[in-house]
């Protein structure tokens, strides 16, 4: 299982991913899902990976290595793409041509084409942008209405992204809400866990500004977990009980 989570704020752009595979309960083991394509001054470009591990590296080694072009004769690379628009789109070719090399034999031995990708980043001369690529190739963008995409085991984050961010959000708060909920999806959910690998990219600025791997016992995420616990904890402590009492007859009443 995964989790990662991709927020564009009118500050910049946060990706966050955790690092746990798994393919049972005792075969744990740890592979970086956040890539990061960076020439400064250029391009810096994030891609999160989830679903299956093969189909993922795959695609990743397909944008990097190059895609020949029908059109042209190129050979299309994540770092040759003129856009970001182009670039998701390559993104896409690139999981139709796993799909049409791999596919068919992993539905024969029963195995899901399932994978997902979370693309951000800015390339000189556009403007920022951040899609959700889906297992068919194609792909969503966020708004300004709803600033963040996730992949993987979204749904123990996501009413924390609802209620907390917004696109005028500073990058450092929406750095803080995503790792909230990488925290609380990390407690519900055994199959995602540390380390956690998050970027930040100022907008228009062209460079990562922030590209760390949190591991575990780091003082801040182990501060945030606990902070965090305490503020629910007294949050539902100070609101008060609810009013409703069993009357005599055994139905719920209000005094």
């Amino acid at each position: 299982m995964t989790y990662c989570v991709g927020i564009s704020v009118r500050e910049g752009l946060v990706m966050i991913a955790d690092t746990r595979t798994n393919a049972g309960i005792d075969n744990i083991a740890t592979f970086r899902k956040l890539h990061v394509f960076e020439e400064p001054g250029e391009r810096v470009l994030a891609v999160c990976t989830s679903g299956n591990l093969s189909v993922s590296q795959a695609v990743l080694d397909h944008i990097q290595e190059g895609l020949e072009n029908s059109d042209t004769g190129a050979v299309d690379t994540l770092m040759s793409m003129p856009s970001m628009f182009k670039a998701a789109q390559l993104i896409g070719r690139a999981i139709r041509q796993v799909y049409a090399t791999d596919g068919r034999s992993l539905e024969e031995h029963n195995s899901r084409f399932d994978v997902a990708f979370l693309f951000g980043g800015q390339i000189k001369g556009g403007k920022m942008r951040l899609f959700m690529i889906y297992s068919a190739g194609n792909f969503i963008e966020v708004t300004a209405d709803t600033p963040y995409l996730q992949i993987g085991e979204h749904k123990y984050g996501k009413p924390i992204l609802d209620r907390a961010v917004n696109y005028e959000t500073e990058m450092p708060d929406a750095l803080k809400v995503g790792l909230i909920s990488m925290d609380s999806t990390m407690r519900s959910n055994l199959g995602v866990g540390m380390p956690i690998d998050i970027l930040t990219v100022r907008r228009d600025a062209l460079k990562s500004e922030i590209s760390h791997r949190i591991e575990p016992g780091e003082p801040y995420f182990h501060d945030l977990r606990e902070r965090w616990s305490a503020a629910l904890r007294a949050a539902h402590i100070a609101i008060p009980r609810p009013p409703y009492i069993i009357g005599k007859t055994g139905v719920l009443d209000t005094p």
